[in-house]
């Protein structure tokens, strides 16, 4: 990883941050001088103390963040932390399969809430921030499950076409006040979610499949965040990167 300071200064939003994706993508913009706000329903001591092991500021907020009431509970401390926010990315998320004749109303809203919803709510909490600065980069985890014919996936393609869709519209509210937007789709990946949705026989079956024929980490999304959420991408918006080992072309 880059141990340069092309964050120096930020104040990042990391949502999901307990997790494999969360956790890594926190503690390598840290790395990278930003300072670390770690929301997850589940504790993130860990993140935080890997945040501040670099040299950087870190709070962790626990929250449902598919609960519009628990998104403004933590807002004021969200945007009291640093008195902004510069950086979002929107990693919290599910990766269930489902029969489509066993699903029910309430899983697959329940399903949306957590894929897509809370990617609303957090974004709408911190961009007044950004577009106050002049100053924003937000990214949105999308799926490469879209690029492929896999059963039992209906509500999760679902949500993370949507959230393709979100990046994409989002892009063009946000450009004029120095905000960009961007998603990652990543491959199905060994991390703490992925061993536990996915199972280790279907992540050396993806592998297979891909050109890079290695299972996936959390690693392999890193350096994209960061340079979706740098200077350096400033002139990119709307887009979706597929980081998955070439599964899916596009």
């Amino acid at each position: 990883m880059s141990s340069t300071l092309s964050h120096s200064g930020r104040v990042a939003v990391v949502t999901g941050a307990a997790g494999g994706f969360g956790h890594a993508i926190s503690t390598e913009l840290a790395r990278r001088g930003a300072d670390i706000i770690a929301v997850d329903l589940n504790p993130a001591d860990h993140t935080v103390a890997a945040v501040e092991e670099a040299g950087r500021k870190a709070v962790q907020l626990q929250a449902d963040i598919s609960d519009p009431a628990q998104v403004a509970a933590i807002t004021p401390e969200m945007l009291g932390f640093a008195g902004r926010v510069d950086i979002l990315v929107n990693n919290a998320g599910i990766f269930p399969f489902e029969n489509l004749f066993e699903l029910d109303f309430a899983r697959w809203k329940r399903i949306q809430e957590i894929n897509l919803d809370s990617q609303f709510l957090i974004t709408k909490a911190v961009i007044g921030s950004m577009r106050d600065n002049g100053w924003g980069r937000i990214v949105n985890l999308a799926s490469n499950s879209l690029g492929l014919a896999v059963p039992n996936m209906v509500p999760y393609m679902a949500s993370k076409g949507a959230v393709i869709g979100f990046t994409r519209a989002l892009a063009s509210d946000l450009a004029p006040y120095g905000i960009t937007v961007n998603a990652i789709s990543p491959t199905a990946s060994r991390t703490p979610g992925g061993e536990h949705f996915i199972g280790e026989d279907t992540l050396t079956m993806v592998a297979g499949m891909q050109a890079i024929k290695r299972v996936g980490t959390a690693a392999d999304i890193v350096g994209v965040a960061c340079f979706l959420s740098s200077e350096d991408s400033s002139f990119v918006t709307g887009q979706t990167i597929v980081a998955d080992g070439g599964l899916v072309r596009v």
